[in-house]
């Protein structure tokens, strides 16, 4: 099996996530606030990374902890998931709640380009690891 592609992330004063390397080769991102600042900072992280994608991965979301998640902040992610090179990417978006999870929809439905990457939104965490630890060959 090939190594982990290195995470290149490193905890911040002020950036309301953090990284992890999941054992599967993907990440998890968890986010407690989506502040301008923590938007910026991921979205730079998340362009970068996708830099050199040369396998299919899996990225969990973890967003529990934001009861508000602005659109803004939606519109930033359909622009870092519609890259070409996240194309090889499954990536489960974790929400507090039913509104919030239709609230995503609904905004990612009026983006003007496609997701590159295999998305889908889960208000239950178990059901999210359920679905990314299925074969990367049944994308999506």
């Amino acid at each position: 099996m090939t190594e982990p592609k290195p995470l290149n992330w490193t905890p911040m004063p002020n950036i309301g996530y953090n990284v992890v390397r999941r054992g599967d080769g993907g990440m998890t991102l968890t986010f407690s606030n989506l502040s301008d600042e923590t938007l910026e900072h991921w979205h730079q992280f998340a362009l970068d990374h996708l830099l050199g994608m040369d396998r299919r991965t899996r990225n969990l979301y973890d967003l529990r902890a934001v009861k508000d998640i602005p659109e803004k902040a939606i519109r930033m992610a359909v622009d870092a998931n519609s890259d070409p090179s996240a194309r090889n990417i499954r990536v489960a978006v974790v929400v507090a709640n039913e509104e919030v999870a239709g609230g995503i929809r609904k905004v990612a439905a009026l983006a003007e380009t496609g997701l590159a990457s295999a998305l889908k939104i889960f208000t239950d965490i178990n059901e999210a690891e359920a679905w990314l630890a299925r074969p990367l060959d049944q994308i999506p």
